[in-house]
């Protein structure tokens, strides 16, 4: 079991000054030669070579295709190298499975939750590797009990019963960490650890990663948040284009350095000019006193034409479970939901469809699109229907697709494309494409840039903004706090199930945000704070 308390150090930790530099043969864990990849010919790795050290937190960053989680596939065993080999703890591999790296002691967090619903956390946590008796039962009260420290130890209060399937996805996030840590892990690869962690989680995530890195245990982050990537890591390696272009300690670069050198050009991540809704623009949406159970207590407001609201709050503050009240996933058990002056009661989301709602939720992979059907039938999956006369045209399909592909510059602009295929980014625009086929009155974005690069962040923003200038109202539900200051003029605090206040224009930063969000301060204690209406 790999404990942050209790784990025997291989090597000490380095200064992040020294980190990209060479060092004592002995001190190395990971060096690759010459690695990459190709696939059905198409080179994603050329030429890799870097080195890692014992009790080293190096930083992967890159744009989405370039080629990051390809290079941690080829290190944990989930895909074959093409081209070099690799050397971990002193032995050379041209080739490792998935069962060998575990073996080896690498060991991987992935970005999208594999946990199964099914299982308890303390199933999911030892699957595979279950404890057992002499009697060759499975021994469930050490199991639990082994889980219950390490999920201690990440600060968590998850109780190891709970079933995985009504876990949030931050909570996911944890027992995924935590499952890791219960492996002999020499290095730990974490493929967006933070996506769906709020502020005070990643703290308590850097602080293992510390611990961690202090007692031997070296750590490959990838991450888009460069400012996290800055601030954990002890090196910055950046990928181009399959190409690593730059590995040098932490220190000699700068945030805008690196942005530059992942996109090969000066780079500052801009947001649109933030648009004020028109004046006597028509409501779109008004909420009153909406309830859903425990989740959604008494929250009011109200959304015009061509009007951007953000939704701050931390995991489990209900702002999620009020999208899905919104959408028809959840039953909304008391209050009065207009759209357009209409009252709403939807029981299934096609009524919401039906009605103009359209919704991107933050988990893309488990429910927002199909990964193994083509761009096409993702982006007409919710308005199939407007495409029948009474049968499918095909023909009529490909042309509505064919509009977003250029809109959206989706790559490649092939309307048959597998979307399992596209990089993060790339999908994510089709799932906004489908959202926006539907004809929306109201698009609920949540966590719309979740897990996708610097370029495709700056492309969503627009897209957002073209959406407001087209009259549409949009709800924009988010962690990531630089985001909804850059883009919303309004946005409202969620805390335990209640909107606490809103904050307007210059009101609207990080510390009155958190100040709400915390329940440290009242609506009315922020300047700029209005109650809910």
């Amino acid at each position: 079991m790999l404990k942050a308390s209790s784990l025997r150090p291989h090597h000490p930790a380095e200064s992040a000054a020294d980190s990209a530099s060479s060092a004592p043969l002995q001190d190395i864990l990971l060096t690759t030669t010459g690695l990459g990849k190709e696939y059905y010919s198409v080179p994603v790795l050329m030429d890799i070579n870097f080195q890692l050290r014992h009790g080293e937190i190096v930083g992967l960053v890159g744009e989405n295709g370039a080629g990051k989680s390809t290079l941690c596939k080829c290190l944990n065993g989930m895909t074959r190298l093409s081209q070099g080999s690799f050397v971990f703890a002193g032995r050379r591999y041209r080739g490792i499975s998935v069962i060998q790296a575990r073996a080896a002691g690498i060991v991987s967090i992935p970005q999208e939750t594999d946990l199964i619903d099914e299982l308890s956390i303390y199933e999911n946590i030892f699957l595979g590797r279950e404890l057992r008796r002499p009697c060759a039962l499975l021994d469930r009260q050490a199991m639990r009990a082994r889980s219950a420290q390490t999920l201690q130890e990440l600060e968590s209060s998850l109780d190891p019963e709970r079933l995985a399937g009504t876990l949030s996805l931050a909570e996911k996030q944890q027992v995924e960490i935590a499952k890791a840590l219960e492996q002999s892990c020499r290095l730990l690869i974490m493929d967006e650890p933070t996506t769906v962690l709020n502020a005070a989680e990643i703290r308590n995530l850097f602080y293992l990663m510390r611990k961690l890195r202090a007692q031997g245990t070296s750590i490959l982050f990838i991450s888009h948040k460069l400012r996290e990537v800055k601030e954990i890591a002890d090196s910055i390696a950046i990928l181009r284009d399959g190409r690593l272009v730059c590995h040098s300690p932490a220190g000699e670069l700068s945030i805008q350095d690196i942005a530059s050198r992942m996109v090969g050009r000066e780079f500052r991540q801009s947001f649109p000019p933030k648009r004020p809704a028109p004046e006597n623009a028509a409501e779109v949406l008004r909420l009153h006193e909406i309830c859903s159970g425990s989740r959604v207590r008494g929250v009011s407001f109200s959304l015009r034409r061509g009007e951007i609201l953000g939704l701050c709050g931390l995991p489990g503050s209900g702002r999620t479970e009020l999208a899905e009240c919104l959408y028809g996933s959840r039953r909304i058990s008391a209050g009065e939901f207009l759209l357009c002056g209409i009252p709403q009661h939807f029981r299934h989301p096609r009524e919401a469809v039906a009605a103009g709602i359209a919704y991107l939720p933050e988990d893309r992979q488990g429910s927002g699109i199909l990964g193994d059907f083509s761009v096409r039938c993702n982006t007409t999956l919710v308005s199939l229907s407007k495409y029948c006369h009474p049968f499918i045209s095909v023909s009529e399909e490909k042309r509505a697709v064919w509009q977003h592909i250029v809109s959206f510059s989706i790559k490649p602009a092939d309307s048959e494309c597998v979307l399992r295929q596209l990089s993060g980014g790339n999908q994510q625009k089709v799932a906004i494409a489908k959202g926006l086929d539907s004809g929306p009155l109201l698009f609920i974005f949540a966590e719309p840039t979740r897990g996708i690069d610097l370029q495709a962040r700056s492309e969503v923003y627009n897209f957002i903004h073209r959406l407001l200038e087209q009259g549409i109202a949009c709800l924009l539900i988010s962690s990531d706090l630089e985001e909804v200051i850059g883009l919303c003029r309004r946005v409202g605090v969620m805390r335990e199930g209640r909107l606490e206040g809103f904050l307007e224009d210059k009101a609207v930063s990080e510390e009155n945000i958190m100040y709400l969000a915390t329940g440290v301060g009242t609506r009315h204690t922020a300047a700029g704070t209005t109650s809910p209406s």
